[in-house]
Parts: structure tokens; sequence; C-alpha cells
């Protein structure tokens, strides 16, 4: 079963937030749902969702839970 956590970032930051997850395997996976307006999609299990919001949260850019 997976999850999808939803952020909104500036769109500038979008490749930034993909290649930090892709640096953290297997935790998530991220998806681009509208770039114009910077939101993400990130897929991850019920095992992986904390850790990849404790990652989010300390990362240096300004994002929005949607």
């Amino acid at each position: 079963m997976t999850d999808m956590i939803r952020i909104r970032v500036n769109s500038q930051d979008i490749n930034y937030i993909n290649r930090i997850m892709e640096g953290y395997e297997h935790l998530g996976v991220v998806t681009t749902v509208n770039k114009e307006e910077g939101v993400l999609a990130i897929r991850v299990t019920p095992d992986t969702r904390r850790e990849v919001e404790t990652i989010l949260n300390h990362l240096p850019v300004s994002f929005q839970f949607v």
C-alpha cells in the first residue's frame, strides 16, 4: 500500500527536492503534479512516510504540505 505526501514549493526548487529524494533510495518517489504551481507528490509507504517528512522538514527550502 502506498501513501502520498503532497507539497507545494517554489518551482525552481523542484529539481533539488527530486535529487535529494533520489539520494535516499527507496524512501519515496517524486512526481511533479503541476510545475508552474510547484506542486509535487511523493509516493511513500506507511513505513517510510515519517522518515520522508523528517527529511523534507530539514531541507533548506520553503514548502507547504497540501
